[in-house]
């Protein structure tokens, strides 16, 4: 049976303004080890993709509203992929894989150090069913960088350091993480306390 983490709600409002918070985004690529806590995991997650109406809308725009993106959570203990819909998890790995996550994201040591990596991964064919094999990529690209500004913005309001990493082997991150066939990962997040 697997195993689901429920996270605490998404809080209301946070220390900072969205004006403070674009301010003071900047790239991150030097992390303290503190783990982040349950609270914290799920507002990042929430942030990417977390339902904000009871219609299941969600914090980032998508074409059609079709969803493509699928989210995971790399940290020390596992895996976790992202249940929009229960803000919840489940763990799809047990065990520490950002050794092999960071071989497979050409040595970048920050995936290594950092306690949090959020991964956006994308479901093509979701979004093609209605806008084709040429047109539907384009969204699902709109919509990956939709949600991971969200995530790199909630970061800073959490007081903690993220950066965007898009330099990886899309087959090699898949195969590390175990991920379903058809999902293609897109983009890397490490995030944690800044060093």
């Amino acid at each position: 049976m697997t195993e689901t983490i429920s996270f605490p709600p998404p809080r209301e409002r946070g220390p900072l303004t969205l004006e403070e918070c674009l301010r003071r985004r900047r790239s991150v690529r030097h992390f303290r080890p503190d783990p982040l806590d349950l609270g914290q995991i799920g507002l990042l997650f929430w942030s990417a993709q977390g339902f904000r109406s009871p219609e299941g809308r969600r914090t980032a725009p998508s074409a059609g509203a079709l969803y493509p993106l699928e989210v995971y959570g790399v940290t020390p203990e596992h895996v976790l992929h992202y249940l929009p819909a229960h803000h919840a998890a489940e763990v799809t790995l047990e065990g520490d894989i950002r050794k092999d996550l960071c071989r497979a994201s050409l040595d970048q040591e920050f995936i290594l150090e950092a306690p949090f990596t959020l991964v956006i991964a994308a479901v093509y064919r979701r979004i093609e069913v209605k806008y084709g094999s040429r047109r539907g990529p384009r969204y699902v690209h709109f919509e990956v960088g939709h949600a991971a500004q969200n995530v790199h913005l909630e970061s800073v309001a959490l007081g903690l350091g993220s950066v965007p990493v898009g330099a990886f082997h899309d087959e090699r991150v898949a195969e590390v993480m175990k991920l379903p066939g058809d999902h293609r990962p897109l983009y890397l997040i490490p995030i944690g306390p800044p060093a």
